[in-house]
């Protein structure tokens, strides 16, 4: 009866960390296709180095996942106990970690508002031209979105940008036909026209776009932690099960 459910046991390990390599798959994944840089997105991210961040992490915690769930496999098959206690305090460390980067994340959340943002851009935006790595990502990201600023157009009075171009309300990256800079849309944009410019802020252009995708998120951090949960109790059952 013992060994049948010590094999029960083991197979279940193994299953457990099975869907942990897939899930350290999955955001080692994610975590390359980001650097890759598709649909201009490693722009988007750097506009926040907190973000930008994030990227190095997604991609620490997917490769350390994915060894850990090889591993996991690995031990539970050979039944090796030193590989076993091994695993268990690399996962539990895991584990440890990744709670305190969620509280860190919520301790730290006032630098994602709204206001953090309409802020950094009243005082380091430039204009369309500029060769800034801050200002050319923020065009990137209104070109990206159609939108204009991170609240609204409003968000460029009492600018650096508008003292730069005292003449314009709103930088070309505003406007709906800014792949025309020549073009009379253009003009009449900058000089505060409503007709040809994008009115909605980038903020909830940005929200509305990735909310679907921050639910998935959350919902296979929960998975995630849920399997790393089992997986330690399975991992120090079995290992004092195995003679």
């Amino acid at each position: 009866m013992e060994g049948d459910c010590l094999s029960c046991m083991k197979y279940l390990m193994f299953i457990f960390n099975f869907f942990i390599f897939l899930g350290g798959s999955f955001l080692l994944g994610v975590g390359v296709w980001v650097l890759l840089d598709p649909m201009g997105f490693r722009e988007i991210v750097a506009a926040n180095p907190v973000l930008f961040t994030g990227v190095y992490v997604v991609l620490a915690m997917g490769s350390m996942l994915f060894l850990l769930g090889f591993l996991g496999c690995c031990g539970a098959i050979r039944e090796n106990k030193c590989l076993l206690f091994f695993f268990f305090m690399l996962i539990l460390f895991i584990f440890l970690a990744e709670l305190a980067a969620a509280t860190l994340a919520f301790l730290f959340r006032e630098h994602l508002t709204r206001e953090y943002f309409s802020r950094e851009l009243k005082r380091h935006y430039q204009g369309h031209n500029s060769t800034d790595v801050f200002t050319s990502t923020w065009n990137a990201i209104m070109a990206t979105f159609r939108c204009c600023g991170v609240s609204g157009p409003e968000d460029f009075e009492e600018s650096l940008f508008r003292l730069l171009s005292p003449s314009k309300m709103v930088p070309e990256a505003c406007c709906q036909g800014n792949d025309y800079p020549g073009d009379v849309g253009v003009e009449q944009c900058v000089s505060g026209s409503m007709v040809f410019r994008h009115n909605q802020g980038c903020y909830s252009a940005m929200v509305d776009y990735f909310e679907m995708y921050i639910y998935t998120a959350g919902a296979l951090a929960i998975v995630v932690l849920t399997i790393e949960l089992f997986a330690m109790v399975f991992a120090m059952c079995l290992f004092r099960g195995i003679q």
